[in-house]
């Protein structure tokens, strides 16, 4: 079963900054997990909510700021070191805990790993962007070669790319279809209860809720040709869950533990 870092190994540091994510490589997670979201200048940036007021010392939408806005603002004080609680006049001075984390940045920082670390990316929608989202997100991939085969023929993709919303995983698909896509689910709606997902899509995430209330969920999906990736997978007795369940990947906060309790490190 692999273990995802979800925003990083974000129960140790602040949710989506570089320091998250070298915490998680440390801890030997499989994969890293990030949200992003697209500037008004044009860049893709690590950043869970539609706006910035809870994970910085600012105010406002991602969208109607640029990169050079977001450079100013603090994005880590507000998680106290080690312990997670909030400390507005607590202050980092490592700017990898506090600034703000561009897509293309950890994209490098798993470049430069020493092993094969994969890369979950999750596209937020909707936004004033729409598919400027996805066109940006297949162009920056196609610079760090994600997008297409190498000349070996067992060549898969580092990175898959994950969505509540299906014609975002569409667009993904049409213009670089060598790129596994995700399927999260909040509900288990009647139309996916017997495994299918979207058209195109290989593997479904869904909550650790739904798992907890339809169990069989799982062998169901496994029988349509589906992987199962679950979020968010903090609790040991849901990990040991979705370990009976047979699950293929698991979304949490704390690599570190679930590796621990797996018998992986």
């Amino acid at each position: 079963m692999s273990v995802v870092a979800h925003r990083g190994a974000s129960d140790d540091a602040p949710e989506h900054t570089l320091a998250a994510y070298r915490k998680a490589i440390e801890d030997g997670a499989d994969a890293l997990e990030c949200d992003v979201r697209l500037t008004a200048d044009g860049h893709l940036v690590c950043v869970h909510d539609r706006r910035v007021n809870r994970t910085s010392n600012g105010r406002g939408a991602v969208s109607a700021l640029e990169l050079s806005d977001l450079a100013t603002l603090d994005f880590g004080s507000w998680k106290e070191d080690g312990y997670g609680n909030e400390a507005p006049d607590w202050q980092h001075e490592d700017p990898e805990r506090t600034s703000v984390l561009t897509l293309e940045r950890l994209l490098e920082l798993v470049a430069d790993a020493d092993r094969r670390v994969e890369l979950a990316i999750e596209t937020k929608h909707p936004t004033r962007w729409a598919g400027q989202v996805e066109e940006r997100l297949v162009e920056l991939l196609g610079r760090f070669g994600h997008t297409k085969p190498a000349m070996n023929t067992d060549w898969t993709s580092p990175v898959r790319v994950m969505s509540f919303s299906a014609r975002s995983l569409h667009r993904v698909r049409a213009a670089a279809p060598d790129i596994p896509g995700v399927y999260l689910m909040q509900f288990l709606t009647p139309r996916y209860r017997d495994g299918r997902l979207p058209s195109g899509v290989g593997i479904a995430g869904p909550g650790i809720r739904i798992l907890r209330a339809h169990p069989e969920y799982v062998d169901k999906a496994h029988r349509a040709g589906h992987q199962v990736h679950v979020w968010t997978v903090n609790e040991p007795a849901d990990v040991e869950l979705c370990q009976e369940l047979g699950v293929d990947a698991v979304i949490t906060n704390r690599p570190k533990q679930v590796r621990m309790q797996l018998g992986l490190g």
